[in-house]
């Protein structure tokens, strides 16, 4: 249950913190019932922007907008970027498009290679028990002079509050005690600002779980860096304990994108009798390779930049991962995809 000021404040701070200025033109390929389109089907309209809305969420759909309609601002989850950036026909944009991105956490070499082609990319975090994105990479001018890879990776990282929110931190989930600034230690993500929901309509107890001391507990896992900048490493169901390790999978997520032949990837767990859990990836490929990698060659890849215990013990090629409707990949399913693979 989101409150009318909420709503007001979430609208007006996404529209400041994104600069958008009057008369846009905004494409729409995020949908409108994910948390009122993240804030901004009413935000747009504050600032009179034109709103492009498609039958269809493709990549030759979007860039056929985007020339047709001369777009300048559009809002996607990363598999939205990653359509883009995969897309054999694109080329670079004849003039800047802003794409903010949110909703999982964005791999570093996705960013870079949207980035290539002329989008600008801002990214965020958000809930939709926060009504939009209230958490933003907000971008320093001393990182541009920094290598494309280096950039990518500061933006892949979800950053720190909005103007009009007022605090995050990473903690303890039992102690409520924050964790310690050093971009390593993980706990959870807490929330709390104008615009975090009233409560789940009819469930006191569930709302009693996660409103405590004044905080929105999200359930996220996170680390806070040095300089104050949040970076999600995962969901607390999708965290792999794998020999007492805790291990991310979208750290690992983050290293498979980077490889030349893969287009989608999600890491799950898999149940293991010594183990407990071990690490097994997903991974869908591009179209028209010369030469198709085999799981041994994906794990090879993982072995040169990852610690071993994070490497990918089962690797499994699907034509596509299964998605909701706002784009994200369903985990829950490939988990049970996983266990039938014991």
């Amino acid at each position: 249950m989101q409150s009318h000021r909420g709503a007001f404040l979430i609208a007006l701070d996404s529209l400041l913190d994104w600069s958008v200025p009057k008369h846009s033109v905004y494409l729409w390929t995020l949908p409108m019932f994910h948390a009122n389109g993240w804030s901004y089907a009413w935000a747009m309209a504050a600032v009179g922007c034109t709103n492009v809305c498609l039958r269809r969420i493709d990549a030759p759909s979007i860039y056929e907008a985007i020339h047709r309609y001369k777009v300048t601002h559009m809002c996607g989850a990363p598999v939205v970027l990653n359509m883009l950036t995969n897309y054999s026909e694109s080329k670079k944009l004849d003039s800047p498009v802003h794409i903010m991105t949110a909703g999982a956490p964005p791999p570093a070499a996705v960013l870079g290679r949207a980035e290539s082609l002329g989008f600008i990319v801002g990214h965020g975090y958000g809930l939709t028990e926060t009504g939009g994105l209230v958490v933003t990479c907000a971008w320093k001018k001393e990182w541009n002079h920094l290598s494309a890879n280096e950039r990518a990776r500061l933006k892949a990282r979800q950053g720190v509050t909005s103007i009009g929110f007022s605090e995050v931190d990473v903690v303890e989930s039992e102690s409520g005690k924050s964790v310690r600034r050093d971009g390593s230690t993980m706990g959870e993500i807490v929330l709390r600002g104008g615009s975090v929901m009233i409560g789940y309509l009819k469930d006191s107890e569930g709302t009693s779980k996660c409103m405590r001391n004044g905080w929105f507990y999200t359930g996220d896992i996170g680390v806070m860096h040095p300089d104050g900048y949040l970076e999600v490493k995962d969901r607390s169901k999708d965290v792999i304990i794998t020999g007492g390790e805790n291990l991310s999978s979208v750290e690992v997520e983050s290293v498979l994108y980077s490889h030349p032949a893969v287009n989608e990837v999600a890491v799950v767990a898999r149940p293991d009798k010594f183990w407990g859990e071990t690490p097994c990836a997903f991974v869908s490929l591009k179209e028209q390779l010369e030469e198709t990698p085999t799981e041994k060659d994906i794990r090879e890849f993982c072995k040169a930049m990852l610690p071993l215990y994070m490497v990918p013990r089962l690797v499994v090629f699907k034509k596509e991962l299964p998605k909701t409707s706002t784009g994200k990949i369903q985990k829950f399913l490939l988990r049970d995809m996983a266990k039938a693979l014991i």
